[in-house]
């Protein structure tokens, strides 16, 4: 499995609706543009996570066309909402297979193999919890289900509703976290009845054969202790089993979780590739330096582990949720650590407006071009060697001076492949002027001239490399400054122009 790859998100819905228009037709997955491919393989993405693929049903539609407050919050998007636009939430899933109205299987099977031949791999969507009220086990296999009580529907509306199944009419649980009031447009299914279980790995079998990895929806819900908590009912674990039913068939098949609540690890721990690293995106979103540096501090083999990411079709878009400066700053540091690097479909555009998942159509926006430049420049960076495929150290900053109490706003980190291949990465994570020092752990710079390269700039700095491993470097940065550089021994200081030797930024 690829270190450190790259992730690319597709809202799927929004861009066959897109292309349809421009296309005057009706647009199927077998449109999706090879040349769009090539740019994406370019740009350095390892795989393209297409969300919303599978098939949906009149129910959830319906409840999605009719909930004034999601109502509310898709005019907020689309001020000319028309129904039209609400094609229902793409995780009230009534089948694994693909949506109707994006072609059929043939379809999938070609796009994923032209994924492929690019180097890259397909992910695609599974939802343990829940699926949408009109699955065909409402009617076939109703005891799969979580059923409610009289008392429990009168006390909670909001949890559970009267449904008529196939055994006759019953009270069942709309699918939920512990947290907050029921999912609507869904039901949730019973993880304590084993046959769910055995069916669940069944659906993941099938997924299996179709792409190369899945983002499984609240992962966390599954786990026992939660599904405890939520229902009161035991459960056996569910990801263990599963995980290694596909594997059997499909070794290299990738797994990343969607979770929350510190349950990270144990989900790794559980089998998962990858799991959502939203603590490091809280902490970023809340501002100050050290709690992001403290989260840094994890064990190597769990941050390897970890996606990244600024935004997702669940948060905002990042460039309303930053300031410009701050989002460059924080994408920065996001996507310099280890793991996998997350990228949503318009972050690269700097797109303001999120999109819900029951919508099949995005606002009109213009590209904001300072953050294409940026992301531009951020890309190209991450495909080097030494990012992809280096070791990662988080670096430690010290003051200045005594009483330079702005070292404390500044993240570091340092990617080495072998002995000569080094990128240094510091950001001044705060709203004004920064100084530090940051020592580089590098005993093979001692004696010798070395040449700091910013790859955001090309300004170049020439450095002692005693002074960088002994005092460290002096760096003294603007509000939400960052610098990307790399990091080499001179061969021939004649090379070296006067007007390089100094600049802005750097001490």
């Amino acid at each position: 499995m690829t270190t450190n790859p790259a992730l690319y998100q597709i809202n799927t819905r929004v861009w066959l609706r897109d292309w349809s228009e421009r296309s005057g037709g009706s647009a199927s997955l077998d449109d999706f543009p090879d040349a769009e491919l090539d740019r994406l393989q370019s740009q350095g993405f390892d795989w393209l996570y297409f969300l919303s693929v599978w098939q949906t049903g009149e129910a959830g539609r319906a409840i999605s066309r009719s909930n004034e407050i999601w109502l509310a919050e898709f005019r907020a998007s689309l001020p000319d909402l028309s129904e039209a636009d609400i094609s229902g939430s793409g995780f009230a899933i009534t089948a694994y297979s693909l949506d109707s109205r994006m072609g059929n299987k043939a379809s999938l099977a070609r796009l994923r193999e032209r994924i492929h031949l690019r180097g890259m791999k397909l992910m695609l969507d599974f939802v343990p919890n829940h699926t949408a009220q009109d699955h065909p086990w409402v009617t076939e296999r109703p005891e799969f289900y979580l059923a409610g009580t009289e008392e429990q529907l009168a006390r909670q509306p909001q949890n559970y509703k009267q449904f008529l199944t196939g055994s006759g009419p019953r009270i069942l649980a709309y699918g939920r976290d512990p947290y907050f009031a029921g999912w609507p447009d869904t039901l949730q299914l019973n993880y304590s009845n084993s046959s769910v279980q055995e069916a669940m790995i069944a659906e993941l079998e099938n997924i299996a054969a179709v792409c190369d990895g899945v983002r499984c929806d609240m992962a966390m819900l599954v786990l026992p202790e939660v599904f405890e908590k939520t229902w009161g009912t035991r459960m056996d674990p569910f990801w263990p089993g599963a995980i290694a039913a596909v594997r059997k068939q499909h070794p290299e098949f990738a797994f990343m979780a969607e979770v929350y609540w510190d349950l990270e690890w144990q989900l790794q721990q559980q089998g998962f590739d990858y799991t959502y690293d939203k603590r490091l995106y809280d902490r970023l979103r809340q501002g100050p330096a050290r709690p992001v540096r403290e989260h840094l501090l994890a064990e190597a083999d769990y941050q390897r582990h970890l996606a990244r990411f600024l935004e997702n079709h669940d948060e905002p878009r990042a460039s309303a949720a930053f300031l410009p400066e701050q989002q460059q700053a924080a994408a920065v540091i996001t996507f310099t650590c280890p793991g996998l690097r997350f990228f949503h479909q318009g972050q690269l555009d700097g797109y303001r407006k999120r999109i819900s998942v029951h919508l099949n159509r995005r606002p009109p926006e213009q590209p904001n071009e300072e953050i294409q430049a940026f992301y531009k420049r951020l890309l190209a960076s991450l495909k080097r060697p030494v990012v992809r495929a280096g070791q990662w150290h988080r670096l430690e900053v010290a003051a200045a001076w005594d009483g330079n109490w702005t070292w404390d706003c500044f993240v570091a980190c340092l990617w080495q492949l072998g002995s000569d291949s080094c990128l240094m990465t510091a950001v001044n994570y705060s709203d004004h002027q920064s100084q530090c020092r940051v020592r580089l752990p590098l005993p093979q710079l001692s004696g010798k001239q070395i040449r700091l390269t910013d790859l955001f700039s090309s300004a170049s700095y020439r450095r002692d490399g005693d002074l960088l491993v002994g005092d460290g470097l002096f760096l003294d940065m603007p509000a939400w400054g960052y610098h990307l550089f790399t990091v080499e021994a001179e061969a021939d200081a004649s090379t070296i122009l006067p007007q390089q030797l100094e600049g802005a930024g750097i001490g």
